[in-house]
């Protein structure tokens, strides 16, 4: 059966939101992040686009490239809120579908075109989603999610494409290669040297020169400019989650000793989310008591993988959990509500340099360990030293400093 995948991305979604809240924003070029000095744009508006400016950008550097943009910091609590909106309304009117990231989605819609043609059952969800939400989306529609992907990014701002099977390599020959995902600014040089700038010159190489130039990601790519793509979805489930727990060896009442541990097992599953490119919309706390008596308390947070943004909401929902003052045997830490996501850090309270720091720190841990640096407030050997990695199973052993 034909494969028919439908890619869904709400245009400018932080810039969406604002305009949506403030109708005087509409048609004005607008930056959303950091509003320091050494504030990063985390969204930026199509009218800044014009002069240069791209997300991830140094604040002060686009609103030197455009200095009449409205500058906003942003409002991540209102970012999931419409997130949530628009996928239960996905969830309600498609069989599977993929939350990609906060304003991504991949739906399934293969067999659908039996009872309603599958471009027009889209075009109605596109619109209920603009009624409901009151935000702008486009899709792109083909027999896979690359094409699809790409489909999209040609359809925006605010439309919609289908590309019918057969054509998906005459729709991506003319296209840039930079158009292919996966394709970043460091593969990018390397094409350009090889005289590589549109899709259609890679879809006539061979496949060997290409990977002899990039690797592994030669093939991707070769495969991707052919249209080709076997990629299943990844179904979205609410519940999927990561967790840790630790056992006390002796039942504690130490309060200073089970804050350190909470805040050391919050710090290393937001690097996990961070490591796998993943954000967490819910956190949850346990605790077991000595007599065996569990609680546990959980609440909603904006999506992130910042420590700075977990750790706070992971200690100030333990405080309100425990409240018996008996001895302690247990206590734990859940992230639910987990999707993909590339807004891995919250930028808009973040600066450059807070930036550089998470990425110089979780490249120390992806290459000594997860516990190979850590912050000194979650550091103490005799607490945290050995709580259980809640993907291997295996403890840890504490590094807190090692020479190399």
């Amino acid at each position: 059966m034909q494969k028919n995948i439908l890619h869904l991305d709400l245009d400018t979604f932080f810039v969406s939101c604002e305009r949506l809240i403030d109708s005087r924003l509409q048609n004005r070029p607008l930056l959303v992040g950091g509003t320091g000095d050494r504030g990063v744009v985390a969204a930026c508006s199509y009218e800044t686009r014009l002069y240069g400016v791209h997300s991830g950008m140094s604040m002060t550097v686009a609103r030197r490239l455009c200095p009449q943009a409205v500058v906003i910091k942003g409002n991540s609590g209102i970012y999931t809120k419409y997130s949530h909106l628009v996928t239960e309304i996905i969830k309600e009117h498609v069989p599977v579908f993929e939350k990609a990231s906060v304003d991504e989605f991949y739906a399934d819609l293969t067999g659908m075109d039996k009872f309603h043609g599958t471009y027009k059952y889209a075009s109605e969800l596109r619109q209920k989603i603009m009624k409901d939400s009151g935000l702008p989306i486009s899709f792109g529609l083909s027999c896979n999610k690359i094409v699809s992907k790409v489909a999209t990014g040609e359809a925006k701002p605010n439309n919609q494409l289908k590309i019918d099977s057969g054509f998906e390599k005459s729709f991506l020959a003319p296209l840039s290669i930079r158009k292919i995902p996966s394709v970043g600014e460091k593969t990018y040089q390397i094409l350009r040297n090889l005289g590589v700038d549109t899709v259609s010159v890679v879809q006539q190489m061979p496949v060997e020169l290409m990977v002899s130039a990039l690797g592994a990601n030669g093939m991707t790519i070769w495969k991707r400019a052919q249209g080709i793509d076997n990629a299943t979805l990844i179904p979205f489930h609410e519940r999927k989650s990561i967790s840790t727990e630790r056992t006390f060896n002796k039942d504690t009442i130490d309060t200073t000793r089970l804050r350190t541990t909470v805040f050391a097992m919050a710090e290393n599953l937001a690097f996990q989310l961070r490591r796998a490119n993943k954000l967490a919309g819910t956190l949850s706390i346990k605790i077991r008591y000595s007599d065996f008596n569990t609680y546990s308390k959980q609440i909603k947070i904006t999506y992130s993988s910042a420590d700075h943004t977990i750790i706070p909401k992971a200690l100030e929902l333990f405080e309100k959990l425990y409240n018996r003052r008996l001895l302690v045997r247990l206590v734990g830490v859940k992230f639910t509500d987990i999707v993909s996501g590339n807004y891995q850090i919250n930028l808009f309270d973040d600066t450059e340099q807070l930036l550089n720091l998470y990425s110089a720190m979780d490249h120390v841990r992806e290459k000594y360990g997860d516990l190979s640096i850590m912050r000194a407030s979650s550091m103490g050997a005799k607490t945290i030293g050995r709580f259980q990695n809640p993907f291997n199973g295996e403890p840890p052993v504490l590094l807190a400093h090692r020479k190399q």
